[in-house]
């Protein structure tokens, strides 16, 4: 009996689970869906980077057969054709030199600094303006090229002459942020040098620029030489581009070199003078072109020349504090050709000789400042593994003054 009633409530308690389930999922009261585990962080990048392989390997089956539909190359050879340089970044730029009345020491050292890169090394005893060689001469006497940011350091000088700033007077430059001239000067701050061309104005940097020797000839009867450009009024940039990215402005290596001369030498700028023979060498005397009223004014750039070698713009050209380098870089697109540019303007003060080293180099992408730097870094340390900077200069003939005279205000 005891055994029959078990029984009969065991088939209860099934019929009765079995109507509550029932009626659970009829109305919507089923059990929920166990929560998926979260996936851990390297899961999911172990997704994402397969994915991404996957995508990859689609576009490049994608591309492949691209190529090979006419239609695909015609694209692609557009795109060659249609790239903005003109110029080459790598080529013989020692074709055509004629080097007989140069300094062969600095002339090789020039010429493995520069190596294949397509481009022109001037390097100048700032002592009295010789040329000591140039390295593709036929790109150096060119009628210019856009200064880029080595047009800063004429800004710089004008703003002191004119009393506009000061070395250690921060500019702001937003609300926030504000800089000084060492500091400009050094990491090439392009806001900066637009506010100086704002307050300078037209007419002012023009006047200094064609002091300093800018849209004149640098050399003394080198024929093959022709003049940079200054623009007769303001570029359509406006005064802010061309105080910083030299706009409207074409400046030859050579205008460059008498510039870094007559900073390197305290004032004075020289006629350049390219010797054709050893005996015209050491018969050179020294042509002064005019007097620069710059003196008090270098000490307060030469921290930020330094500053582009020691922590800026240059730092390519190998900072020493015994072999200090003096230097403002330059990079931006010269339009009119067009073609990437890479300028270096540089001097340094090591042992009884100075020497003023600029670089200009073309081409395209890989072209730049810091890489025309590097170049100039070479020339100093190779001159100064052979001990070139303790010796003396071998002539000292008496200058003449020049009775030329420049920039009515």
């Amino acid at each position: 009996m005891l055994s029959s009633s078990r029984l009969l409530l065991t088939r209860f308690v099934g019929i009765f689970l079995t109507l509550v389930l029932a009626c659970g999922t009829a109305f919507g009261l089923a059990p929920q869906k166990r929560k998926k585990k979260p996936v851990s962080h390297a899961t999911a990048l172990r997704k994402a980077a397969a994915a991404k392989k996957q995508s990859s390997s689609l576009r490049k089956t994608s591309a492949s057969i691209s190529r090979k539909t006419p239609h695909a190359r015609t694209v692609r050879a557009r795109r060659v054709t249609r790239g903005i340089w003109k110029e080459p970044t790598y080529a013989d730029s020692t074709i055509g030199d004629n080097v007989d009345g140069e300094d062969l020491i600095v002339r090789r050292a020039a010429v493995e600094a520069l190596g294949p890169l397509n481009g022109t090394v001037v390097v100048v005893d700032p002592s009295n303006g010789r040329l000591l060689t140039i390295v593709n001469q036929k790109l150096a006497f060119k009628s210019g090229f856009q200064p880029c940011s080595t047009i800063k350091v004429v800004a710089a000088l004008s703003a002191l002459s004119e009393n506009v700033v000061e070395r250690t007077t921060p500019v702001m430059l937003s609300r926030r942020k504000s800089i000084d001239l060492t500091q400009a000067l050094a990491v090439s701050n392009n806001a900066y040098f637009a506010r100086l061309g704002e307050r300078l104005g037209f007419e002012k940097v023009s006047y200094y620029a064609r002091l300093f020797g800018l849209g004149e000839k640098a050399g003394l009867d080198i024929a093959e030489e022709q003049a940079g450009i200054l623009p007769a009024s303001t570029p359509d940039a406006g005064m802010g581009m061309m105080t910083s990215f030299g706009s409207g402005i074409y400046l030859t290596p050579l205008q460059l070199a008498a510039l870094m001369s007559a900073i390197a030498n305290g004032g004075t700028l020289y006629y350049l003078q390219h010797p054709k023979s050893s005996e015209d060498a050491a018969a050179m005397v020294p042509r002064v072109k005019r007097q620069l009223d710059i003196q008090n004014y270098i000490p307060e750039i030469k921290p930020g020349m330094m500053g582009a070698v020691e922590f800026g713009t240059a730092r390519r050209a190998g900072y020493d504090q015994n072999e200090p380098i003096y230097g403002k870089t330059g990079t931006c697109t010269d339009t009119r050709s067009p073609t990437h540019l890479g300028w270096f303007g540089s001097f340094n003060d090591t042992g009884k000789r100075k020497l003023v080293v600029v670089t200009l180099l073309t081409g395209g992408k890989p072209i730049s400042g810091p890489v025309a730097s590097g170049v100039a870094g070479r020339v100093y340390k190779a001159l100064s593994a052979q001990n070139y900077f303790l010796q003396a200069a071998t002539y000292s003939p008496a200058t003449m003054v020049s009775s030329q005279s420049c920039c009515s205000r």
